[in-house]
């Protein structure tokens, strides 16, 4: 509800050295405990500061697995047959967005579908749109909706880049990406070659942004590796076998793309006006947030094996990676990571833009402490140094889950080298990972692992965030590939109070790149209207704050992403409120 302001893959019998791993990590509390003050628990609404403990002695699920009963019959599927082609590994993207504007979360799944040494045919499997029907179930509604590209999908961002009130898709392809209008009437048209947006690289993530501030989207792609089929070569991992060649082994890194719209249904690629020449990297994951502070949104990409870049916004149509100069381009140790996927969110309470970005096995995660526009690494003072150090992440966001006031970390996992203990068929399989927020500021890992009551055990890429059924609690899609997703049900026993916030300017499309401060129980709460970060994915973009005990947010305010601002006051919980650009005050 909303009111205005004016099968799966069969479950491994165990998890082997991967759950060791994670049931062993120490939780290390924040140095900046002051600024992480949690709501007052309530009795009505968490009996304990501990996990939910289920009748039979164990810990409760946080989620179950409702795929196979939510009418979503799709497989990712890589193609791979004997010879391994990198792209085969990391595809896997997924979108959350409200397709027809009735206020739930529909769902498009990106589709590889055939083997990249042989040509689409008309029987080559396309990618898939589910229309959200309620209680978990969803329709297929993908045949004549022309939203069925047939590409080697990688990633999907979603964006209103027409400004008609409706949200539009961007595909990420090996091979060109496609730009897919929403004609409001849940059809598509691919308006790819009149948009001039269809790169012919290996993109993975985008995002749409403003970034000129002149009311309209533009897009930022992330690209990968220059790569073709006909170069591809064998490589073996460490115990000797054939399998999936890394970054390195290319040498062939690829700078990303910004697209200006121009505001006429065309965009310009203004790459090399705006300094995006002068570094390339392997990209994989992208988020977009005024990091410095100045009012104008930045943009920071993860690299794979190579330094990460935080692309300073310098107002006049260019950037600068400014990642080294800041402190977010190499790990504490001056190493640069497997950068995969990437999380934003003001963590310490200090009202400016933290960054979380996960990594190879091996390599701990990357917790960026933003203080003024200048970062530190401090995953370890956050309990983030550990507990996923034996898996290979992907897909991740910060949510509040048990809406308790405290950001969660959802981490979608699979590994890119084959396990010499595999614990499915599929040697690359692996559990997810939910770590719960705790008051120091720390983290601690949830069980059963990954949160379910039965782990589920799969190639996990995108992930994906939005309430699907409108009761309160956010919920998860991740794509898997080689099999079907999980749609997660968020069912954390005795969740807090909430409230959402759907952002919108005057057009009526969601106002990406604004900002939504209120005030709760004394603690001021600052969240982005963000749809695109996580790896290869798009998540919906209503801003979701949990209030543990609370009843009321107060002193509501957006800042638009062109600076300025509006209050909307007071608002009781339980509900999706929708702010409109022009409805507050200033």
């Amino acid at each position: 509800m909303s009111r205005r302001a004016s099968g799966g893959t069969a479950p491994a019998p165990g998890i082997g050295l991967a759950l060791a791993i994670s049931l062993g990590a120490v939780v290390v509390s924040s140095c900046r405990e002051a600024d992480r003050t949690p709501p007052a628990p309530s009795p009505t609404t968490r009996a304990t500061t501990g996990p939910a403990i289920s009748p039979e002695g164990g810990a409760a699920a946080w989620f179950e697995d409702r795929a196979a009963s939510s009418g979503i019959d799709f497989v990712c599927e890589s193609g791979h047959e004997s010879a391994f082609l990198f792209p085969e590994i990391i595809l896997g993207g997924c979108a959350l967005f409200d397709l027809e504007g009735d206020g739930d979360a529909d769902l498009y799944l990106v589709q590889g579908g055939r083997n990249l040494r042989r040509p689409v045919t008309p029987d080559t499997p396309g990618n898939r749109l589910y229309r959200n029907d309620g209680d978990f179930r969803f329709a297929d509604v993908t045949e004549g909706s022309g939203a069925s590209d047939a590409g080697y999908g990688v990633g999907v961002a979603v964006g209103d880049y027409d400004d008609d009130g409706d949200s539009d898709l961007y595909v990420t392809n090996v091979g060109a990406n496609v730009l897919l209008r929403n004609d409001g009437d849940g059809s598509f048209t691919d308006v790819t070659a009149v948009s001039r947006t269809g790169h012919p690289g290996w993109g993975t993530s985008a995002s749409f942004l403003d970034y000129d501030a002149d009311g309209d989207l533009d897009l930022f792609v992330v690209n990968y590796v220059q790569w073709a089929v006909e170069g591809e070569f064998d490589c073996r991992n460490a115990f000797g076998a054939l399998d999936y060649c890394l970054p390195t082994n290319y040498g062939a890194p690829e700078p990303d793309v910004l697209y200006r719209n121009e505001g006429d249904g065309t965009f310009t690629d203004v790459s090399e006006f705006a300094g995006l020449h002068t570094a390339t990297g392997n990209g994989l994951g992208i988020a977009c947030a005024d990091f410095d502070g100045d009012g104008r949104v930045d943009v920071f990409v993860a690299n794979d094996t190579m330094l990460d870049q935080l692309w300073i916004n310098r107002g006049d149509g260019r950037f600068e990676d400014e990642g080294l100069l800041r402190g977010c381009a190499l790990d504490e140790n001056g190493r640069a990571k497997a950068g995969m996927g990437v999380a934003v969110a003001d963590l310490d309470g200090d009202l400016d833009r933290d960054l979380l970005v996960v990594n190879l096995e091996g390599e701990t995660d990357s917790f960026y402490q933003n203080d003024d526009g200048f970062f530190s690494d401090r995953s370890a003072a956050h309990g983030l140094a550990g507990a996923s150090r034996g898996f290979t992440r992907f897909g991740v966001g910060f949510m509040d889950f048990d809406n308790d006031g405290l950001l969660d970390l959802y981490q979608a996992n699979g590994r890119v080298q084959l396990s010499p203990e595999p614990v499915t068929a599929d040697g690359y399989a692996e559990s997810n990972l939910v770590q719960r927020g705790l008051g120091t500021g720390g983290f601690e890992t949830v069980t059963p692992i990954g949160g379910t009551a039965t782990p589920l055990v799969a190639t996990s890429r995108a992930a994906a965030f939005a309430d699907l059924d409108g009761d309160g609690g956010v919920d998860v899609v991740v794509a898997n590939r080689d099999a079907p997703p999980h749609v997660l049900r968020n069912v954390v026993a005795g969740r807090g109070h909430w409230i959402g916030f759907r952002v919108r300017e005057r057009s009526g499309r969601d106002a990406l790149g604004a900002i939504v401060t209120a005030d709760v129980a004394g603690r001021t709460i600052s969240r982005d209207v963000v749809s695109g970060y996580s790896y290869a994915a798009a998540s919906d973009p209503v801003v979701h704050l949990g209030l543990g005990a609370n009843e009321r947010v107060e002193s509501v305010t957006v800042r638009w992403a062109d600076g300025a601002e509006e209050r909307f006051g007071d608002f009781g919980a339980g509900s999706v409120v929708v702010l409109d650009r022009g409805a507050g005050r200033s």
